[in-house]
């Protein structure tokens, strides 16, 4: 059923006219600052809205068996109040991830444990485009909402105990990023 509606999600956007013939593509450089590989697509749908998408995808293993291990998908539907692509903006976003981190060394009480699982949810964006050029921009968003996380714990990677299966469910931020962004004409 998920990825039926990833799919649908996919097409949608892709089916859709791009209005004055506005795509956008973008990276979270906050992501990256994280080692996570993102990139995301946004096109204008009407004179007033937009549909992005962003995805990420983080499959290194750290040398001290620390794992940072996800994919993650993020539609959104945003509202510029004014013109596209510039000034203000508010959205509605959705959110899928599968995880697999743990054993990192600075937080605390994730030295010895990994969280293996599924997160997904949604929430409301807001935030402010700065155009710097004909084609490039810059963005900073943030978001809150809702997130569902089940998951499995385990001790460590090498003895693979499973402590149990969770299930979480989570109100506060839900979306951080400064991204770059390239207009395709």
């Amino acid at each position: 059923m998920k990825r039926l509606y990833l799919l649908f999600l996919l097409l949608s956007l892709m089916s859709t006219a791009a209005f004055a013939q506005r795509v956008a593509l973008r990276t979270d450089l906050l992501l990256w600052g994280t080692t996570t590989p993102n990139a995301g697509v946004e096109t204008s749908i009407s004179r007033h809205f937009t549909m992005a998408l962003n995805g990420a995808y983080n499959a290194w293993k750290f040398g001290n068996d620390m794992k940072l291990n996800l994919y993650l998908i993020q539609p959104e539907l945003r509202y510029w109040p004014c013109r596209k692509f510039e000034g203000h903006f508010l959205g509605v976003h959705g959110h899928y991830a599968y995880y697999n981190v743990g054993q990192i060394p600075f937080f605390s009480g994730m030295e010895d444990i990994i969280y293996r699982g599924d997160l997904y949810g949604g929430g409301i964006t807001y935030g402010y485009h700065w155009v710097l050029g004909d084609r490039f921009s810059i963005e900073a968003v943030i978001g809150g909402g809702y997130a569902r996380m089940e998951y499995d714990k385990y001790r460590c990677e090498g003895c693979g105990e499973r402590m149990g299966h969770y299930k979480r469910n989570y109100f506060g931020p839900t979306r951080a990023g400064v991204s770059l962004i390239y207009f395709i004409r």
